[in-house]
């Protein structure tokens, strides 16, 4: 009997034991997993918020549903940078375009694209400016080249006009307008 109540407990303890274990494995991996979706503030030359950028992993990327106001009206380059950095006014501390693979600016290169190359944005008279694009070249995923959330972070930049697609470093698309870190 005693041999029996003995088995019993060594039984419920190492349920109990393995039940815990089970546990803290699953929130290590809930704490490794990304974000399903990342809110991005999206700030102007004078620092002040003036729109949001909505990213989220999708089986073909990464998807970005941006809307910002109060930038000019016409075409500007938007592009993915390497640095998670958005200092105002010139936001020059987002660095370069995101680039693991080395390769040349614009979705007209032969040598192209950057990871960080998306389509240019088109903004209304009244100063608005809506895009949902999905980029192939990204991913939320840690650990991997072309992450957003790579070491030092990544940023979304807006530029004063459009892209050619083609010049490399940038797309002769001009000063920073518009910055977001991606976090």
């Amino acid at each position: 009997m005693k041999s029996k109540k003995l088995l019993m407990s060594a039984s419920v303890l190492l349920f109990t034991l393995s039940g815990c274990q089970s546990a803290n494995m699953a929130a290590s991996a809930e704490a490794a997993a990304p974000p399903s979706v990342v809110n991005v503030a999206i700030v102007g030359t004078a620092g002040k918020q003036i729109g949001t950028a909505k990213l989220q992993q999708v089986a073909e990327g990464v998807r970005i549903q941006l809307e910002v106001t109060g930038l000019k009206p016409g075409v500007h380059g938007f592009h993915i940078h390497e640095k998670g950095v958005c200092e105002a006014p010139d936001f020059t501390s987002a660095g370069g375009h995101l680039n693991p693979l080395h390769k040349q600016h614009g979705f007209k290169n032969p040598k192209g694209p950057h990871a960080g190359d998306l389509p240019n944005l088109t903004v209304d008279s009244q100063g608005n400016g809506r895009m949902d694009v999905i980029s192939k070249e990204v991913v939320l995923l840690p650990d991997k080249p072309n992450s957003l959330f790579k070491p030092g972070g990544t940023s979304l930049v807006i530029h004063e006009q459009p892209d050619d697609m083609v010049s490399d470093p940038a797309g002769n698309s001009g000063k920073r307008v518009a910055c977001g870190v991606v976090k």
